[in-house]
């Protein structure tokens, strides 16, 4: 269905409505029958399970869906139940294994100050970014994955940001040109010129140089995992809007510009786009959730109308399509998750065509987006 039917006649705002209200049943439902448990994937729609984590980089998700749902319905319910789900994350402020302080604390803790501005609050920021800024390699320049010293993630431009803001904060300038630098690395490694990315760069731990492309997530090394890619689309906008460097503005167009051509015509990724026909070519949901809510970033962000306009049309056309009977859980069984058709880990088969809580957070915030938008 045409955009312009949609917005005219009220079709999509009644199809988001619909998804809020789904939403606020299953996350109710999760949180009364898993109390305290922060899912991260499916397994057969069940989120409770025995299932390989990987890395511990879900947390934020949950508390930050509730957020949400605080806002977007201004019950006092969600904002009781995110402010727990929140307080219980405190004690990873100060975690040196992982490279997602920034998904843990600004869908949660960054949510909450934005309503508050509490100091306490703040200073729990402050010592998240602070920590994750621990990770930087000298030599290399990059802030390393939790996989080893040598490793640059893609995803780690989705966490930078809580760098940024905590540079910001206390008026760091050596604090803020760390995160700049990372960006600046992965932008000279990890995307290339055609926009496509891809999921790791290996440098050398002793010289720092530069040595090969890699993945875990993607098809191959050198493809472009769907996932990273919005990430960088995502995360080079947020660069942007704590640097005003044009240059990170560029790559994150180059990454939307690329999704945009090379996406199905539903906008909703493969969860990679090197995938051959057959059967590993599987929808990634996530990935289109992220797209949708980075896009709309971008759309106020460009500097071209030309460019406003397009993101801000896509954006309208994914979240349509992602609210749709094709992705949406709902009426589909016995389902606990809100969006169908997600992949955390092709390759240890974790969360294949499942639901993941950063599909479900990132398709609400950019639920949250376009409801804005359209009330």
């Amino acid at each position: 269905m045409p955009l312009s039917h949609l917005l005219t006649h009220g079709g999509l705002q009644v199809r988001l409505e619909n998804a809020l209200s789904f939403a606020e049943e299953q996350v109710r439902q999760l949180i009364e029958t898993y109390p305290d448990f922060y899912p991260m994937y499916t397994d057969k729609g069940r989120w409770k399970h025995n299932g390989e984590a990987w890395t511990n980089w879900c947390e934020g998700f949950l508390p930050g869906m509730l957020w949400i749902l605080h806002q977007l319905t201004g019950r006092r319910y969600w904002r009781d139940k995110a402010e727990h789900y929140s307080l219980l994350l405190e004690h990873r402020k100060s975690d040196r294994k992982v490279h997602d302080l920034g998904f843990t604390f600004t869908s949660s803790y960054g949510r909450w100050y934005d309503l508050t501005h509490r100091p306490d609050l703040r200073e729990v920021l402050i010592e998240a970014g602070e920590t994750l800024a621990l990770r930087f390699q000298q030599k290399g320049k990059y802030l390393c994955s939790f996989v080893a010293p040598e490793s640059l993630f893609i995803d780690i431009m989705m966490n930078v940001g809580i760098i940024f803001w905590a540079a910001e904060k206390t008026g760091n300038a050596a604090l803020h040109d760390l995160a700049a630098t990372h960006c600046e690395t992965t932008q000279k490694y990890l995307v290339h010129e055609d926009g496509s990315t891809v999921h790791e760069g290996l440098f050398n731990p002793d010289t720092g140089a530069f040595l090969k492309e890699s993945t875990h997530q993607g098809y191959r090394p050198d493809s472009c995992w769907s996932r990273g890619l919005c990430w960088a689309l995502y995360g080079f906008g947020t660069a942007y809007q704590f640097t005003r460097n044009r240059s990170f503005l560029k790559t994150a167009e180059r990454c939307a510009d690329y999704y945009l051509q090379h996406v199905p015509s539903n906008r909703v990724p493969y969860w990679d786009f090197q995938v051959p026909e057959g059967p590993a070519l599987i929808w990634d949901s996530s990935a289109g959730a992220i797209a949708a809510s980075g896009l709309w970033n971008l759309s106020a962000l460009t500097l071209s109308s030309t460019k406003a306009q397009l993101y801000c049309e896509s954006a309208f056309q994914i979240i349509n399509t992602l609210a749709s009977g094709d992705f949406l859980a709902q009426g589909k069984g016995d389902q606990q998750g809100v969006l169908l058709h997600g992949v955390y880990h092709f390759h240890k088969k974790l969360g294949v065509d499942e639901s993941v809580m950063w599909g479900e957070y990132f398709f609400m915030e950019a639920l949250q987006k376009t409801l804005n938008a359209l009330r």
